[in-house]
């Protein structure tokens, strides 16, 4: 209120209103509208006078207002500041506008952005699997940008099925008589399960009851499936016979489980696929193969460690397979399933298909990106997920030899050149790695800091994700490892790094100070920081005036943070 403002230690605090009349903050109104402004010009008034309380402006003073009896204090208030003058007024303006600038930035800027995957894991979960081949994502511009003929038959004028677009394809490198997709290979299973086998039983292998990433587990989509699961043979040993003893009125599928995320070894027992089938016939059930990770070339071809693939297991007597399309086979999120015509029909005619259908823009992509496959030179060129994953070790080397050389020239011997063993990821081929190399970055030592060398590289890692193009490594024998496989131009890590190439970042430079702005990132470069517009400060600090020179703002926790360089405007 103006009138709190305008007594007391917190009179340089500047109104509402006046901020708002400031030019630079009325173009950004003219762009993002008033609501979003005035909310972010508050917040950054509220940070600055939290800070000046911090700061010890208002030490021993009690920032809430006065009033009557105990809950407000009854004790009187204390005579007021003398008036800051026009000097720290003005430069308060400053701040607030700067920092409500940076609110409003953080809040239109959308949090998913680009990132380095320097982890060692190709196809990482975390970080959206595979990356799309150039000419899928043209396609998916393309349709996004236009009306298109999703569920239209442009002969006839009549509706269309949305499969048809990608269906062909599928069919010729699969060999499946039919194919539809949804959004991933759960919804694959989930619905494939709950079309054949509703209120039924499916018999399945206690080796193969899988659990993927968070917590989500194949007992669990089977019950919400509607079907019981049936336990059959051990963990480690199971039967063509104890299918044979499961299998009764009450079966509607029989299924088997690709372990694509861990692996069974020792003594070991699995029925014959073609026994399986021929059982399956036998009893009048059909037999669906998850495949679970899935790709649609043989990977051996390519010096790749084995990987089953749908046009093996159909081959082998399967009805139906299920796969998914963003991970060894490089597209976009979706759930593939194939095999029968009448049973994937069916599959189509359920009701829950709608609700688990894809896009046109998904169709998008895959109908640009399975073509590829016809040709598999230019797949190993095309793909990013398998040029990467066969990109020769004596190559990354060579790009590790001459990033370090660049790295240490400002950061000396704190950077080594390591032998890596990259990972697939995604749950495909869990037991193997690839001969890799990359980037050791070593924490400085503490200085009397008293900071762990864990901490420290701990704090590191973090000053990297912060970076404008956040850079993504592991954390090995207390360094901060970029593996650089995934890196295919040398300029993309060096272009990243350059805020602290060129000191004017946190991150290594705190490290060296045993600071702790560790994970937070000034406004340069366009970065934004972790904030919104309702609260944090968006990217740096904010300090009140006459608490220290500009290098001495403070941060949402009273440490020093870096000033914010962001230019004035929105």
């Amino acid at each position: 209120m103006p009138g709190e403002e305008e007594g007391g230690n917190l009179a340089f605090l500047p109104g509402v209103d006046r901020i708002l009349r400031r030019p630079e903050v009325e173009a950004c109104v003219r762009e993002h509208g008033r609501e979003l402004v005035v909310e972010s010009v508050r917040g950054a008034i509220d940070e600055l006078r939290a800070a000046a309380w911090r700061g010890g402006r208002g030490a021993g003073r009690d920032p809430r207002p006065p009033g009557p009896g105990p809950e407000f204090g009854s004790a009187p208030d204390p005579e007021p500041d003398p008036d800051p003058g026009p000097g720290p007024r003005a430069e308060a303006e400053d701040i607030v506008a700067e920092a409500a600038l940076r609110r409003v930035r953080a809040a239109v800027t959308p949090s998913l952005r680009p990132v380095l995957n320097l982890s060692g894991t190709v196809l990482h979960t975390n970080l959206g699997r595979a990356e799309l081949p150039e000419a899928a994502v043209e396609a998916m511009a393309e349709a996004a940008r236009s009306a298109v003929n999703l569920e239209i038959d442009l002969a006839t004028g009549k509706r269309g099925e949305r499969d048809t677009h990608v269906e062909a394809w599928l069919a010729r490198l699969t060999g499946a008589e039919a194919a539809t997709v949804v959004n991933n290979n759960a919804a694959a299973v989930l619905l494939v399960l709950n079309t054949l086998a509703l209120d039924r039983e499916v018999p399945v292998s206690r080796g193969e009851l899988i659990e993927i990433g968070g917590s989500f587990r194949l007992p669990e989509i089977m019950s919400r499936a509607g079907c019981r699961l049936v336990e059959v043979g051990t963990t480690n040993r199971t039967h063509l016979e104890d299918f044979a003893r499961a299998i009764g009125e009450r079966t509607g599928a029989v299924m088997t489980v690709h372990t694509s995320n861990y692996v069974v070894e020792g003594f070991t027992a699995a029925p014959e696929p073609a026994r399986l089938a021929s059982l399956a016939r036998e009893r009048g059930v059909p037999w669906v193969h998850d495949l679970g990770s899935g790709t649609l070339i043989e990977l051996e071809r390519f010096g790749l460690p084995r990987e089953p693939t749908p046009r093996e297991a159909l081959a082998n007597g399967a009805d139906l397979v299920t796969f998914s399309g963003d991970k060894l086979l490089g597209g976009p999120q979706s759930g593939i399933v194939a095999g029968r015509a009448s049973l994937v029909s069916a599959v189509r005619r359920n009701p829950m298909k709608r609700a688990l259908r894809v896009d046109k823009i998904t169709l998008a992509a895959l109908g640009a990106l399975l073509p590829l496959y016809a040709n598999p030179e230019r797949l190993a060129r095309e793909l990013p997920a398998l040029r990467r994953l066969i990109r020769p070790a004596a190559e990354i080397r060579a790009t590790a030899e001459r990033i370090a050389a660049k790295l240490r020239g400002r950061f000396g011997k704190r950077v080594e050149v390591v032998e890596c063993a990259s990972r697939i990821g995604s749950g495909a081929l869990p037991a193997d790695t690839l001969p890799s190399a990359g980037i050791a970055l070593h924490p400085p030592p503490s200085g009397g800091g008293g900071r762990s060398s864990g901490r420290r590289v701990e704090a590191l890692a973090a000053s990297l994700r912060a970076l404008p193009l956040p850079v993504i490594g592991r954390v090995r024998e207390g360094a901060l490892v970029l593996d650089l496989r995934c890196l295919e131009r040398d300029s993309d890590l060096l272009d990243a790094l350059a805020p602290l190439l060129l000191g004017e970042e946190t991150g290594i430079a705190d490290c060296e100070a045993g600071g702790g702005s560790a994970g937070r990132t000034s406004a340069s470069s366009g970065s934004t920081g972790g904030g919104s517009a309702g609260g944090g400060s968006a990217g740096g600090g904010i300090r009140a005036p006459g608490s220290g020179g500009r290098n001495g703002s403070i941060g949402r926790s009273g440490e020093t943070a870096a000033p914010p360089r962001s230019p004035p405007g929105c």
